[in-house]
């Protein structure tokens, strides 16, 4: 089952009981509340620090491909880490910075082979021998057409490992438990937008047996006004479970 649907479907559920649905007629369609979900969506990725996540991703070069189209959940490319540096030919000084068993050894037996100075000096090899071969790409990143292209004429095929900050996926943040009622509460409120903007179009009401009927356009627009505002400054007080901002001197 696809776990990203059934969330999506929960919440479409859990937003029509919320406006009575069943008991009354509510005029919204399936493509309402998927906008009011997409709505909430957008609206959390854009204020809260919470809907983001730092990740490795890998691609494959080929040679002579410069331009590489990327996945659209990423945001910014921070880096770009080759596996294994040297000539076209494979050979060379091989270089992970993934790869930490060398550095724990030096902690766990400091005493036996080196201790502290050593792995300093290690270190420090390690970060001269990166820039002596190449062991990260120069770059230009696109995030509107998520294109990303490697300053270097690439004349060889290998694995690149990328640095980047992406969108949490939708189906995560519907099931987060901080953001997932955040989600809730702004989807409901988007519906009783647009329920009000359509009952609000019946001025006069909808004639009836006993006269006009009235209906509460205008007072479920005040209202989700007034939700919508409220969610914002819960952003803004860091209830979503993001961090703060650190100290910032200068």
């Amino acid at each position: 089952m696809d776990i990203g649907y059934d969330s999506r479907e929960k919440l479409i559920r859990q937003t029509q009981l919320r406006l009575a649905d069943g008991m009354i007629d509510v005029e919204l369609d399936r493509d309402h509340y998927d906008a009011a979900i997409d709505l909430a969506v957008a609206r959390f990725r854009q204020r809260s620090g919470n809907a983001t996540e730092e990740s490795v991703i890998f691609i494959q070069t080929q040679p002579d491909q410069n331009e590489y189209v990327l996945p659209n959940e990423v945001i910014e490319v921070e880096r770009l880490y080759r596996r294994g540096v040297g000539g076209s030919s494979g050979t060379g000084s091989n270089f992970d910075p993934f790869d930490a068993a060398f550095n724990n050894m030096y902690l766990l037996n400091a005493g036996q082979i080196g201790g502290i100075a050593t792995f300093e000096f290690f270190s420090q090899y390690k970060e001269t021998i990166s820039r002596v071969f190449g062991s990260e790409y120069d770059f230009n990143w696109n995030r509107n057409s998520h294109r990303l292209t490697i300053l270097r004429n690439i004349k060889t095929q290998e694995e690149v490992a990328i640095t980047a900050y992406m969108y949490v996926p939708e189906n995560i943040l519907l099931q987060d438990v901080y953001a997932s009622n955040w989600l809730a509460s702004f989807t409901l409120a988007q519906s009783k937008m647009m329920l009000g903007e359509a009952r609000s179009k019946y001025v006069s009401g909808l004639p009836g047996a006993g006269g006009a009927v009235q209906l509460n356009g205008e007072q479920l627009k005040t209202e989700a006004q007034q939700e919508i505002s409220d969610l914002d400054e819960q952003l803004s007080n860091l209830e979503d479970g993001s961090e703060p901002l650190g100290f910032i001197i200068g």
